[in-house]
């Protein structure tokens, strides 16, 4: 047995960072949105199960893979973002910090509900996947498998958090959401456009919800109860990385996955969520600014 762990952990460890990476792919739109506008939008992972079925439907009806699907995907994505955030969320810009959090998690729990019947009613329950002629291709290096799809799907997801960095440091408009995370009354005070920043905002959350949904419907597959599930993944993955820290919600993805493959294969499949969860309260009862996040948020 000792012979049988010793062989089967590096492979189970790079399957816990390959799909840790999505993990925190999924985790990055949330905390784009939760760290510039302090909407906590439990939907997020309804948005990813609308991207799952965007590119499984792409797939379907025109034969276009996932990934080359992605700009259609955040288009589609970004479009039901601008929708949501004018018909709704905007109704919370003017709130104080702490309502905003409680009638945001409310209406985004009233909206999940929303998009799993309607996902129900156009799709049916049936899981959907989509299977490629690439899918079960794989790289062996020193006798560990590297899935292709996994690989590529962890530098999409490497590739976005590079993104999204260079993106609010180097540009006008990422310099000025960053200015209204700081402090949003002196960024409106020195003519940033505060609720254009939240919109911005909101529609990238919602086109990374789209990517990070393609990647998850060539890995796994799509169902319209999986929301909840990403949504938790994600809050667990915000948590642990730390409120702000893009990089940091990346790293507690990776651990997070590495922690769950660990436990499926020393304890078993059973146990890997509630070790999860168990971190996950550890992080907030010892660190709670989490791994890479600053104390003063």
């Amino acid at each position: 047995m000792d012979i049988y762990l010793l062989q089967a952990l590096p492979q189970n460890l790079v399957f816990g960072i390959l799909v840790g990476a999505l993990y925190g792919l999924a985790a990055l739109g949330l905390s784009l949105v939760f760290g510039v506008t302090k909407f906590l939008n439990v939907a997020h992972g309804e948005l990813l199960m609308i991207g799952g079925y965007a590119s499984f439907w792409i797939f379907s009806l025109w034969g276009i893979g996932p990934f080359l699907s992605l700009p259609l995907n955040i288009l589609i994505l970004s479009l039901i973002g601008l929708v949501l955030y004018k018909l709704i969320f905007v109704r919370m810009v003017k709130l104080d910090v702490e309502n905003k959090i409680k009638n945001t998690m409310l209406v985004g729990f009233g909206l999940s509900l929303i998009l799993q019947n309607l996902a129900i009613y156009f799709w049916t329950a049936d899981d959907r996947g989509i299977t490629t002629f690439y899918s079960a291709e794989a790289w062996t290096f020193l006798g560990v498998r590297f899935p292709l799809v996994r690989l590529a799907s962890f530098a999409v997801a490497f590739i976005c958090l590079i993104a999204l960095n260079i993106y609010l440091r180097k540009t006008y408009t990422g310099r000025a959401i960053r200015a209204t995370v700081e402090d949003w009354e002196a960024a409106s005070l020195m003519g940033i456009d505060v609720h254009k920043v939240y919109l911005i905002s909101f529609v990238s959350g919602a086109a990374l919800a789209g990517i990070a949904g393609a990647l998850v419907s060539i890995t796994f597959s799509v169902n319209p109860f999986m929301g909840m599930h990403w949504t938790l993944k994600a809050l667990v993955v915000m948590v642990l990385g730390g409120l702000g820290s893009f990089t940091g919600t990346f790293v507690g993805g990776i651990l997070l996955g590495v922690t769950e493959s660990a436990t499926a294969l020393l304890i078993g499949g059973n146990y890997r969520e509630i070790v999860g969860l168990v971190l996950f309260l550890l992080i907030l009862i010892f660190r709670p600014q989490g791994l890479l996040g600053s104390k003063q948020r």
